[in-house]
This record gives structure tokens, sequence and C-alpha cells, in this order.
């Protein structure tokens, strides 16, 4: 969650298990999806980056690969295992790693029978979130009117309105950045947040 996807994420493989939990929970505590979410969060399929962000909505197990957050997905229980077969590569390349991932991710049996939990609202996500400004996506949220789109409405209404706006723009922004920009302007962003009311607020309130 927060920084340690941050941490994590940018990485060419990212490994998942029935454990994993996935969030971006920043908008709750007067901050913003950092460490690089501007530059992952929105190139996610159609507006799922831009829903996580502005939500704190969480992923758990396979969800996590089917968002396109992890490479593989892989059982909990063979990780010890998994991790032996790539310790023991000759020659380790991007190309045996992969194949040994890979090899693992075929024989991961689960949660392989349900649907991503968010299957049946992406299109939802994508049309409700596609507007260019926080007022924007609740009167879309609004107009829609559906059990999720309501239950997304009250999320987004209990979080600080500064980090709404934020985080829409840094992603919008993001959208066409290198990472390297993206982690120049959360830099910024991060002290500007700390120097204003909300993130020790948000924190204390968090507590």
């Amino acid at each position: 969650m927060g920084g340690g996807v941050g941490l994590s994420v940018h990485g060419l493989f990212r490994v998942a298990t029935e454990k994993s939990l996935f969030a971006m929970p920043e908008t709750a505590i007067g901050l913003f999806p950092d460490v690089g979410g501007g530059y992952f969060l929105p190139r996610l399929q159609g507006r799922l980056g831009y829903f996580l962000a502005l939500t704190g909505f969480r992923l758990k197990g396979r969800d996590v690969y089917r968002a396109g957050i992890a490479t593989h997905f892989v059982d909990s229980e063979k990780l010890n295992l998994l991790e032996e077969d790539l310790l023991s590569l000759k020659s380790p390349s991007k190309e045996k790693i992969a194949d040994v991932l890979e090899t693992y991710h075929a024989k991961s049996k689960a949660d392989e029978g349900k649907a991503f939990a968010l299957e049946e609202h992406l299109g939802r996500i994508n049309s409700c979130f596609s507007a260019n400004t926080v007022e924007q996506i609740i009167e879309n949220l609004q107009r829609d009117g559906s059990p999720f789109a309501l239950e997304q409405l009250k999320v987004i209404q209990k979080m600080s309105p500064t980090s709404l706006k934020i985080t829409l723009r840094q992603l919008t922004e993001g959208s066409s950045q290198s990472l390297k920009d993206v982690l120049t302007m959360e830099y910024r962003l991060s002290q500007a947040c700390v120097g204003g009311h909300d993130f020790p607020e948000g924190v204390r309130a968090g507590e």
C-alpha cells in the first residue's frame, strides 16, 4: 500500500500472491499517490488507475495481477521454491527469469476461477472517471446512480478535497511524462503538501 507500492511497482517483474493487498489510500490523509503513482496509475487499463487513486479502492490476491499491477501470480506456499529456482539460475537474464516466473504463474490455482472484482464495473469506471475535473466526476457518479457509483461517491466525499484535485491533475500530467519527470513533480508536490494543513490533520485523524 502507498509507499510500499512505489518501491516495488516500477520493477520489471512484480509477483502477487493470494495474500497480496494493493491500495493507494493517500487521498484519505491529505496526500497523493506518490513514489511514481503519477506514472504507473494512468497507464493501467482505461480509467482504472484514476479510480484507484481517487477512491483508495483495495485490490486483493489475483486482482492485483488482473489489474496489470503485478506481472505474475504465484501461490504464496510456492514462494520459497520460486526463490530457490531463481537463485539457482547459472547466468540470470531477463528471459530466464521470465521463464521461471511464467512456469510458476501457469501452475498457480489460487483464485483462478474468480472474475476480476471490478470486471462488471469497468465500463462505469471508464465513463465516470474520464472527466477532467473532480466536480465532473462527482456529477457523473450522481447521474449514474447505480449502487456501485453511489458507493464510490460516498467514499470520495470523505477524502481530502485538496488531495482529490492534486491527484487528478498529477495523473493527468503524469500520463504523458517520463518516470523521472513524474518523480520530480511528485517531490515538489510533497513539499507543498507537508507545508499545508490537510496532510498533518489527515495523518492525525487516521491514527
